[in-house]
C-alpha cells in the first residue's frame, strides 16, 4: 500500500513521533530522500517518541548509532548508509541483529544493493523549501498500527 502526505517542516516531528510510536522489534524504516530532505529529522524525532532525550547525532561518521535502554524504551540503530560504496561492507554492520529485540532506522537504503530490505516500511521525503512530501510503502505487517492515514 503506498501513500502519500504533503506536510512542512513544522510537522515533521509530529510525523516522526507518530511512526516511532508504532515501530516493534523487528521493524526496519528505509529512508531516502535527497541530501537535506529531511531523513535525520525524522529519524530524530522516531526516536524522540521512544524515549531519547538528548539530541541524536547523526551517524553519517560512525554509520551506525546504536540506542538502547534506558535512554530509549526499545533497542533501536540508527544508521546512514551514504559512506558506503560495496554492499559488502553491509556484512561487517552486523544490522540483523539489532532486529532480535530492536528495530532499524535506515537512511541511504540504495546503498543496501540488491538485496534491499524485503518486508520494511520505505518512507521517500521529497521537496524543498518548507514544503516536503512523504511517501510511504506500507508494508502489511504494519496493518492497522500504521498512524498516518
Amino acid at each position: 500500500m503506498s501513500q502519500r502526505y504533503d506536510y512542512t517542516l513544522a510537522e515533521a516531528d509530529r510525523i516522526g513521533a507518530a511512526i516511532g510510536a508504532a515501530l516493534l522489534p523487528g521493524d526496519v524504516v528505509l529512508l531516502s530522500g535527497d541530501l537535506g530532505a529531511g531523513k535525520t529529522t525524522l529519524a530524530r524525532a522516531m526516536l524522540k517518541a521512544r524515549g531519547l532525550a538528548g539530541e541524536a547525532p547523526s551517524p553519517t561518521f560512525a554509520i551506525v548509532q546504536p540506542y538502547a535502554p534506558p535512554e530509549v524504551d526499545l533497542p533501536i540503530a540508527h544508521v546512514d548508509l551514504y559512506r558506503i560504496e560495496d554492499e559488502s561492507e553491509l556484512i561487517e554492520l552486523g544490522l540483523d541483529e539489532y532486529l532480535y529485540d530492536g528495530a532499524l532506522l535506515i537512511e541511504w537504503p540504495e546503498r543496501l544493493g540488491a538485496q534491499g530490505w524485503p518486508g520494511a516500511l520505505s518512507i521517500t521525503i521529497s521537496g524543498s523549501g518548507d514544503a516536503r512530501v512523504l511517501t510511504a510503502d506500507v508494508p502489511t505487517s504494519w496493518g492497522s498500527r500504521w498512524p498516518l492515514r
